[in-house]
């Protein structure tokens, strides 16, 4: 573990992900069944945290997201199958919960479409309404939440869908915004770069014709970008 992390590292990662059990898509695995020991996945920590960087844990199963916790990890990514101690974990601990609370009905949609494996579309039925229970206890027992799409999933231009489901689950509209955003930047360490319209932040920002407080799907439909201070589109 310590190896591979080093090698990775050295060859420019800016942070560590790792499995730490089984996934919806990868068939052959187990959502719900570690990967890792709690040593192992805190080797990968402390190796990390030679470079001062961190550890994002891949996490579906309640015994996993718990190993990973104590190991140091700084978020759980999906997080679909966590129980009640591993919610008290993620508080404690200050753990970042990552939780791509779309990707379900994509996967189902897109599975049928495409007549994906009966392993993955179980496993998707499996996990999906788990994970938004989940999402609802975490947010509501103070677990800091930040946005996520599984990127890759499904196409980039579509990561704005999220945010109405965050809403749908429990989070204000503006929660939901600075989930992408502020806590976004906060999750990475770039919170002296980006989340915030600052001096001397990235100028990285986008407008949209409505009041995205009052519907979330405005952010959808998105008017204007800009990149690093220079409009992309207008």
């Amino acid at each position: 573990m310590r190896s591979n992390v080093r090698n990775i590292l050295r060859y420019g990662a800016d942070f560590i992900k790792i499995i730490a059990t089984g996934a919806v898509l990868t068939s052959g695995t187990n959502p719900g069944a570690p990967e890792f020991t709690e040593d192992e996945l805190r080797a990968a920590v402390e190796e990390t945290a030679l470079s001062g960087t961190f550890v994002a844990a891949h996490a579906h199963g309640a015994e996993g997201i718990k190993r990973a916790i104590r190991a140091g990890v700084r978020s759980i990514e999906h997080g679909s199958l966590m129980d009640d101690e591993a919610i008290e974990l993620m508080v404690s601990h200050g753990t970042y919960l990552v939780a791509d609370i779309y990707c379900g009905d994509w996967i189902a949609e897109e599975g049928a479409r495409g007549g994906w494996s009966p392993d993955v579309i179980r496993k998707n039925e499996e996990t999906t309404d788990a994970q938004r229970e989940g999402f609802t206890k975490a947010l509501n027992a103070g677990v800091p939440i930040a946005y996520g799409t599984d990127s890759g999933v499904y196409p980039h231009a579509m990561v704005a869908k999220q945010l109405a489901y965050m809403v749908r689950y429990g989070m204000t509209p503006m929660e939901a915004i600075r989930s992408a955003t502020v806590v976004a930047s906060e999750l990475m360490g770039w919170q002296d770069r980006a989340g915030t319209l600052e001096t001397g932040k990235f100028a990285d920002l986008i407008a949209v014709a409505g009041d995205p407080l009052a519907d979330m799907s405005e952010l959808t439909r998105v008017k204007f970008v800009m990149k690093g201070g220079v409009p992309v589109r207008r």
